[in-house]
């Protein structure tokens, strides 16, 4: 999406909060935010009504809480990515905010430039972690605290070596246009290719399909 405006929901129950990160964004001409919310039950039908590229959802909100609203976004705008925006860092609020689908979490406290990279990131496709949660992830993983259940190595065992490569590069956290650089293709086969991996894999978006990436060893894990 470089051309492309990005079109953004934020929901904040905290009016002082949504509006700093309403001027954060407005200092990029290519982020366009076309809903406020207040509360989650209010994020839900705004998406349904404008269908935005991407969700910025508070975790902490009255009605409907952010990890709550997630399931409901992605049923009431299927195209929208929803990033998880919060104070917090405990590693239940980031694991169940992964299974349920979604596909960025940011920090509050973070610098402000990683909002835009992270709102850019998601809408071009990739994953979006800020770079504490990231590392609190790749933890976890190593303890086996996020297992999927199912052996990583048996269920990329069984792919092509090109699937294997993608699913590496969406582990690294490179969007769709950055893998068909890299691998020489067209970014309509790398969306194809994506796509038959998180159906393959059973997993519900790129994150998820990051973690088995790790889990497999397609990916060393850096600080």
């Amino acid at each position: 999406m470089d051309a492309a405006v990005i079109r953004l929901l934020v929901a904040d129950d905290e009016a002082v909060i949504r509006a700093g990160v309403l001027a954060i964004l407005g200092t990029d001409p290519g982020i366009e935010v076309v809903a406020e919310a207040a509360d989650g039950r209010a994020a839900v039908e705004l998406a349904a009504r404008h269908r935005p590229d991407v969700a910025l959802v508070d975790i902490r909100m009255p009605k409907l809480d952010g990890l709550a609203a997630i399931p409901e976004l992605r049923k009431a705008a299927p195209d929208t990515a929803v990033v998880l925006l919060t104070t917090f860092g405990e590693d239940d609020y980031i694991a169940r905010a992964l299974s349920e689908g979604a596909a960025g979490f940011l920090l509050k406290s973070g610098d402000p430039r990683e909002l835009i990279a992270g709102v850019r990131a998601v809408a071009d496709g990739a994953a979006c972690l800020s770079p504490a949660i990231a590392h609190r992830v790749i933890t976890e993983l190593g303890r086996g605290t996020l297992a999927r259940g199912l052996s990583a190595r048996n269920q990329v065992s069984v792919h092509a070596d090109r699937e294997r490569e993608v699913l590496a590069l969406v582990g690294a956290g490179l969007s769709n246009a950055e893998i068909a650089r890299r691998l020489y293709l067209v970014e309509g086969t790398v969306k194809g290719y994506v796509s038959t991996l998180l159906d393959r894999l059973g997993v519900r978006n790129r994150v998820q399909a990051a973690i088995v990436a790790y889990e497999a060893g397609l990916v060393t894990p850096t600080r």
